[in-house]
């Protein structure tokens, strides 16, 4: 599936963010999600605080006066990695900075995307401000000059083990910023209205820096493996997922309760008690959504009978689990997203680099660019992604069995025999359901030893990252063709739906037509591919019940 291979057209397609900044500080305080998300997609500017300059000048000269040592010190006045032994002469050392750039920038693959490149500059521009690398003033201004400028360079699918950060990525970033290698050039400014995409052709990094007037950077002691010690990749890309799943995860409830109320299931088990006795709160979350949603249905109060004590009862006495649990298994993943978010708050607060000049001053290596935290949460979330994709496929096949489907004609078809309906919507859904469960298969476990053992434990967190963003485009389809399904279920109906399900058919109608004769499907499949990617199903919901979680 090429489409899941390279993150699909929902990354490319998202509208400016009116709650998204345009203008981001950095001043050495926590970047949060949504300020990485602003400048990843949207373009906003950054600009860094004179009292981040103030830092980096202070661990700047601490450096210095260790670079006139006699004793060695490592990525100061040593080789790297397995080649840390070796001490390197004074007049040799700008070019060891040089050379492990270069050497370290042999990504290999296709391009990643634009909105992935932008948060690693960014991320590792947030660590430099930090005033814990040793790095001098000049290198944070000249990436945040890159990123105004909207140079990006080229980084690709291979490279990163997600160990000593990730160096190849990194690497690139580095070599674009002393004028060597490609970059892509695209527009910045959020106020613009268009997001940040891949545009034209690459050109030579050092005509980008010399058309926006940024002079190459010459590299000093140390500035070389501060440049590319980070989780940066890893971690953009877990701050795009986290921001991407808060939205499916309210778009998946929707979708649920359009196929409870389509398939004339019970919205009985949703109640507040129940789902009370088992208090997670994603669970509660989702519950409360469906709840909203179904409120004051026709179709719902179609199919219940006055119980013994005069109160209104669903005939279905108990339906099918991907219906009646849709609560317990949206939670879960609410649960894991929150989890998630944790994770990534306080790698956003971190200074990751290896030595790191600490508050007083001293020179320590260190450990912390191991990407283990991140790379566990990104494979957590491809989980719940899988199973959340997997859950909403049942319930689109439900509306196509005659024997399941409550009255519906077979697979929702014009003139069954005829037409063959949603049939292959469904296969569609199944395939990337089971790509998604390859998908959901942990990277994080899969440590390979590298650098002549040094590196002997890798957390292969980058990797986590980028099956992550396939598994978040195929729940994004998934997720649209049960919308597409249940709505044209709705259309068979007799009574009247639900003011939240029939916003949410409303807007699907006002880009797909409602049942008929076979038609072209694939386009279909795509208008609400983008509804849910831009979040104007939830849009619609909300507009007919209010927020919801």
């Amino acid at each position: 599936m090429s489409t899941l291979h390279h993150a699909g057209p929902t990354s490319k397609t998202r509208p400016a963010n009116p709650d998204l900044p345009t203008h981001v500080v950095l001043d050495g305080t926590p970047l949060a999600v949504e300020q990485v998300v602003a400048i990843a997609r949207h373009g906003a500017t950054v600009e860094v605080h004179e009292t981040a300059l103030g830092r980096m000048a202070q661990s700047r000269a601490v450096i210095e006066n260790l670079a006139h040592d006699t004793v060695p010190h490592y990525g100061v006045s040593t080789g790297f990695g397995a080649l840390a032994r070796r001490h390197i002469p004074a007049e040799m050392r700008a070019q060891l900075q040089v050379s492990l750039v270069r050497s370290h920038a042999a990504g290999s693959g296709p391009e990643v995307e634009t909105e992935v490149v932008r948060p690693l500059q960014l991320l590792r521009l947030a660590t430099l401000v930090t005033g814990h690398t040793g790095a001098r003033p000049v290198i944070a201004q000249t990436y945040a000059a890159m990123l105004n400028a909207g140079i990006t360079p080229v980084v690709h699918e291979y490279g990163s083990l997600g160990c000593s950060g990730d160096l190849a990525p990194l690497a690139h970033v580095a070599l674009a910023a002393m004028g060597e290698g490609r970059v892509r050039v695209v527009p910045t400014g959020s106020t613009s209205g268009a997001s940040i995409n891949e545009s034209g052709e690459t050109i030579d990094a050092a005509q980008a820096l010399a058309a926006a007037g940024i002079e190459p950077l010459v590299l000093a002691e140390k500035e070389g493996l501060a440049l590319i010690n980070g989780t940066d990749g890893m971690l953009g890309m877990l701050c795009l997922a986290i921001h991407d799943l808060r939205g499916l995860l309210t778009t998946a409830d929707v979708a649920a309760a359009l196929s409870v109320e389509a398939l004339l299931g019970s919205d009985a088990p949703f109640a507040d008690d129940l789902v009370g006795m088992r208090p997670h709160p994603g669970q509660a979350a989702s519950a409360s959504n469906m709840r909203r949603i179904l409120a004051g249905s026709p179709l719902m109060a179609s199919h219940r009978e006055l119980d013994d004590a005069g109160n209104p009862a669903c005939t279905r006495v108990q339906d099918a689990y991907s219906l009646r649990c849709a609560p317990q298994v949206h939670g879960a993943a609410r649960d894991t997203l929150d989890h998630a978010a944790t994770v990534a708050g306080r790698e956003l607060a971190s200074a990751i680099d290896n030595p790191v000049v600490t508050a007083d001053g001293r020179v320590e290596s260190n450990g912390n660019f191991h990407g283990a935290p991140v790379a566990y949460v990104l494979d957590f979330l491809a989980i719940a992604a899988a199973d959340l994709a997997s859950m909403s496929e049942r319930r689109t096949d439900r509306f196509l069995d005659v024997s399941r489907s409550e009255g519906l004609p077979a697979f929702l078809a014009h003139d069954p025999g005829v037409d063959s309906g949603h049939m292959i919507a469904q296969y569609t859904a199944a395939g990337i359901v089971s790509e998604m469960k390859r998908l959901a298969a942990p990277a994080s476990v899969d440590s390979i030893p590298s650098s002549a053992m040094q590196e002997d434990h890798v957390s292969m967190g980058w990797a986590g990252a980028r099956k992550l963003r396939r598994s978040v485009d195929g729940l994004t389809r998934v997720l649209a063709i049960e919308v597409l399904t249940a709505t044209r279920a709705l259309d068979f109906r007799a009574e009247a739906p639900a003011a939240g399900t029939g916003a949410v058919h409303d807007a699907v109608r006002a880009v797909v037509p409602g049942p008929g004769p076979d038609r072209y499907l694939a386009p279909e499949i795509e208008h609400v591919v983008q509804l849910v990617a831009t979040a104007r199903i939830t849009t619609a919901a909300v507009s007919a019940v209010g927020p919801l979680d």
